[in-house]
């Protein structure tokens, strides 16, 4: 038996030479190269299972290849007659001081403009933004693209269903994106009477594709949460379908969630963001123009939609977070429900503080992923020595992930303040130049942290040994979060 076990460890370390070969070339960030580094090594065959299915970054699309395929959405807009008479909202918009070079880095990274002449609506109750989606959806006349990481097979999820079921029935074409990973538990019993009723339906990288697949991942995940109707309104940020984000479930209610709901030339650009994504799950190319109507300009509102995700080879969603911490002048706040960030946004924090600016930080008290919140927890002692204002809001599960700077500039989505969202998940958010939303939107976090507590150096300092300990332990898994 000892010479089996011997044998099989020098299998062990042999492949693990290979797979810390490959995870040296990858050029992760060094803290995930070490937890992994530390997972293989000394954990023989577990370790190495556990980096096969969620520590690699494979994916054969490219955003390049990507652009190709389904062509870019300003150059086709640009070729319209009417593109002439609306020269200021598919051209670059003037954006107010100071967030001029912002627009332009995002638009570089993510390869999307802002565009003026959009009426917006930032919903942060959980009943005004099913209705908002409810009533686009019934509204629909040619086609309705929804994308969704988690649809629940409960009392909110099948009153949805049941809404595209009938506008199917009623002529209008459906298709529905799910993510396999966040929807792993709807059975086909629950989508039987959309796809009886015409309803297009497809997941994300399934996870029963053969695991050496270009196109198999576990831990790659689309995260985005978008409707589009009929490619003149869109809604967009961080609800689900389900009881929970109804606000449903005792223990985590009232779930709050923050909506964009946006009509205009926005909405174009969503529906761009859906066509890559359909076309990756599907092959189906929705490039024609019948899915990209005639821009109108029915508000005044800039917006830039910002799709993020492992297949560009930069941290987008970092940097944008990062430059727009930098650009701020006065105040910065932030509203997430998981807060585990790296060294650069942290320094970028600190910084904001030591200039004077308000900065303000609200999570929840109460978290459907107790490990996330415990290490975010871990993070508090030296934002607090440095400024920072914490809070943890008591009232229910605070999901909403918004950033406002100034009162001027707004980032709201999909994506949380961790590791995973800037580097793993499929994410969409949008930036907004329109300081009369901005300031809505700001005074409902400055409402967030006065219903909640405020956290306190000298509490967190006091801590009890086993709390301190605690929070430790739950940093270590920060990198892999």
């Amino acid at each position: 038996m000892a010479t089996v076990w011997a044998a099989a460890l020098w299998v062990n370390y042999a492949l693990a030479g290979l797979v810390v070969a490959g995870l040296l070339l990858r050029r992760k960030e060094p803290t995930a190269m070490t937890a992994w580094l530390l997972a293989i090594i000394f954990v023989p065959f577990l370790g190495m299972i556990a980096y096969w299915f969620l520590g690699s970054g494979r994916l054969a699309r490219k955003v390049g290849r990507r652009r190709r395929r389904v062509g870019s959405l300003l150059t086709r807009l640009r070729a319209r007659p009417e593109f002439e008479a609306l020269p200021s909202v598919l051209s670059r918009p003037q954006v107010q001081p100071g967030l001029a070079d912002l627009e332009h880095i995002a638009r570089r990274l993510a390869e999307m403009p802002a565009v003026g002449g959009n009426e917006v609506a930032v919903l942060c109750d959980a009943a005004d933004s099913f209705a908002a989606l409810e009533a686009a959806l019934r509204s629909a006349e040619r086609f309705i693209h929804l994308e969704y990481y988690a649809w629940r097979d409960d009392e909110t999820g099948r009153r949805y269903r049941d809404v595209l079921v009938e506008r199917a029935r009623r002529g209008v074409q459906v298709r529905l994106l799910l993510d396999a990973g966040g929807c792993f538990t709807l059975r086909r019993r629950f989508l039987r009477p959309l796809i009886d009723a015409g309803v297009r339906v497809a997941y994300f990288l399934p996870l029963h594709h053969f695991p050496f697949s270009k196109r198999w991942s576990l831990h790659l995940r689309n995260h985005r949460k978008i409707a589009v109707i009929d490619g003149r309104e869109a809604l967009m940020g961080s609800q689900n379908i389900g009881d929970e984000y109804m606000g449903r479930l005792p223990h985590l209610s009232p779930w709050i969630d923050a909506q964009l709901h946006v009509r205009g030339p926005a909405a174009l650009f969503l529906q761009e963001v859906f066509a890559e994504d359909w076309y990756l799950a599907t092959r189906e190319r929705l490039d024609q123009a019948s899915y990209y109507p005639a821009a109108q300009a029915p508000g005044a509102s800039v917006v830039q939609i910002l799709p993020t995700g492992p297949d560009q080879s930069l941290a987008i969603l970092e940097q944008i977070v990062f430059g727009a911490v930098s650009a701020a002048r006065r105040s910065i706040r932030i509203a997430t429900p998981y807060f585990v960030p790296e060294a650069p946004l942290r320094m970028a924090l600190l910084h904001a503080a030591c200039r004077g600016l308000e900065v303000k930080l609200v999570l929840p008290t109460r978290n459907d992923v107790p490990l996330v919140l415990w290490a975010a927890r871990s993070f508090y002692a030296e934002l607090l020595d440095g400024g920072v204002e914490i809070y943890e809001f008591d009232e229910g599960m605070l999901h909403a992930k918004i950033v406002t700077v100034d009162d001027q500039w707004c980032l709201l989505g999909s994506a949380n303040m961790d590791a995973r969202s800037f580097r793993l998940n499929y994410e969409v958010g949008a930036a907004i130049f329109d300081p009369q939303v901005v300031r809505t939107v700001a005074e409902r976090i400055d409402g967030f942290c006065a219903r909640g507590r405020q956290i306190t150096a000298r509490a967190v300092h006091q801590a009890s040994l086993p709390r301190r300990i605690g929070e430790g332990a739950a940093r270590l898994f920060a990198p892999l979060l």
